[in-house]
C-alpha cells in the first residue's frame, strides 16, 4: 500500500517483547527497567492476527525485534505461525546474538529467513562496558552458527560511537572482507531521554568513510537483500560488504518502507515520532479484522514524511529504543 508520500509500505517490524539480557548503554538503563507485565504485551495469537490482517494491506515483510526477541517464551513457534500466512515472503530477526546459537536450527526450521546481529565491539572489555553482561564468544559464535546454516545474507549490525569504539572501524571492515558478512555502521541516534546520549558521541557516516579510506578501496555495490536503509559498498577482494546508516547526517525517509509495532500493541510510522495507534487497546475492545485493517490502513497513510531529529524531537521521544524495537 502506498503512503500520502508515494513510498510503498511494506515491512513490519514487530517487538515481541521490551525485556532484554543486555544493558546497552544507549538502549537500556543500566540498573534494568520495570518491564511489561504479563497482559499489557501482545500475546502470541494477538500478533500473529495483526500481522496476518497487515498482510491483507500490502505488508509482505516482517523482522521480529525487541528487547532481545529470543527471551520471548515460545518465539520459534511465533515464528513458524508468520511464516504460514501466505502473503508474508520473509520473515527476518534482530537479535544481540547471545542465545541464538542454540535456537538458530529450530528458527530456521520454523521459517526464519535472515538474521541480523547487534554487535558493537569485538573487543571483550569494550564489549562488556557497553553491553554490561553477556560474552562477546557467544555472539561471535552464533554468527558463524548462522552463517553455517545459510540464513544469508547475515548481517551485523554496528552502533558508532566517538570515544567509545570508533577505534575499531577498520577490525569491521576487515571482518567483512574476510568473511560473508554484511557489516553495516550505523549513526548513534537520539532515542529516549538516556542520560548516556551526548550529540558528541556521533560519528557521522563521512567520518566513518574517512577513516576506512585510509586502509580500504570501497565501490559501490549492489543492494543486499532486505538492506533498507542502507547504503552499500563492495570491498575490494572482500567476501562480504559494508553500508552506512546515516539517520542523522544524512536521512533516508524518503525510501522508508516501514510500520513499527511495539511489544504493547502500538503502531508507529516512524521510529522518531510520537504519533502511535493503539491496537492493543482494539484487539481488548473487540474490534474486526476489518477494522484492524483500517487501522493498519490509517498508520499508511499518516506516515509522516521525514523526522525531525535535526530540530531537536529526540529528547521528546520519551521511549527508549528497547521500548520500540529499533
Amino acid at each position: 500500500m502506498l503512503d500520502s508520500y508515494a513510498r510503498e509500505v511494506d515491512y513490519l517490524r514487530v517487538s515481541v517483547t521490551d525485556r532484554c539480557n543486555l544493558r546497552c548503554k544507549y538502549c537500556m538503563p543500566a540498573e534494568g527497567i520495570e518491564s511489561l507485565g504479563h497482559t499489557q504485551i501482545l500475546a502470541l495469537e494477538e500478533i500473529v492476527r495483526l500481522v496476518r490482517v497487515a498482510a491483507r494491506v500490502g505488508i509482505r515483510k516482517v523482522r521480529l525485534t525487541g528487547g532481545e526477541p529470543l527471551v520471548r517464551r515460545n518465539i520459534t513457534d511465533l515464528v513458524a505461525q508468520i511464516a504460514a500466512i501466505p502473503q508474508i515472503t520473509e520473515i527476518a530477526l534482530t537479535t544481540n546474538g547471545v542465545l541464538f546459537a542454540d535456537l538458530a536450527a529450530e528458527l530456521k526450521a520454523a521459517g526464519l529467513t535472515r538474521v541480523n546481529f547487534s554487535l558493537d565491539s569485538l573487543e571483550p572489555d569494550c564489549f562488556h562496558y557497553i553491553t554490561s553482561r553477556g560474552n562477546l564468544i557467544d555472539v561471535t559464535g552464533a554468527i558463524a552458527k548462522a552463517l553455517a546454516l545459510g540464513l544469508a545474507p547475515v548481517k551485523i549490525n554496528t552502533v558508532v560511537m566517538k570515544g567509545i569504539n570508533d577505534h575499531e572501524i577498520l577490525a569491521f571492515v576487515r571482518l567483512a572482507k574476510e568473511m560473508p558478512l554484511h557489516v553495516r555502521f550505523i549513526e548513534f541516534m537520539p532515542v529516549g531521554d538516556l542520560p548516556f546520549y551526548q550529540t558528541d558521541r556521533m560519528v557521522s557516516v563521512s567520518e566513518i568513510k574517512a577513516i576506512i579510506a585510509q586502509q580500504y578501496d570501497l565501490y559501490s555495490g549492489p543492494a543486499v537483500q532486505g538492506n533498507g536503509p542502507a547504503k552499500c559498498y563492495q570491498i575490494n577482494g572482500g567476501l562480504g560488504s559494508i553500508g552506512f546508516i546515516s539517520a542523522m547526517s544524512d536521512h533516508f525517509c524518503s525510501e522508508c518502507n516501514r510500520l513499527r509495532l511495539t511489544a504493547d500493541g502500538k503502531l508507529r510510522g516512524c521510529l522518531f515520532g510520537k504519533q502511535e495507534i493503539n491496537l492493543k487497546m482494539a484487539l481488548q475492545n473487540g474490534a474486526s479484522d476489518e477494522k484492524l485493517a483500517h487501522l493498519f490502513s490509517k498508520a499508511i497513510r499518516e506516515k509522516p514524511r521525514c523526522h525531525h531529529m535535526s530540530e531537536g524531537w529526540g529528547a521528546d521521544n520519551k521511549r527508549k529504543m528497547y521500548q520500540i524495537g529499533g
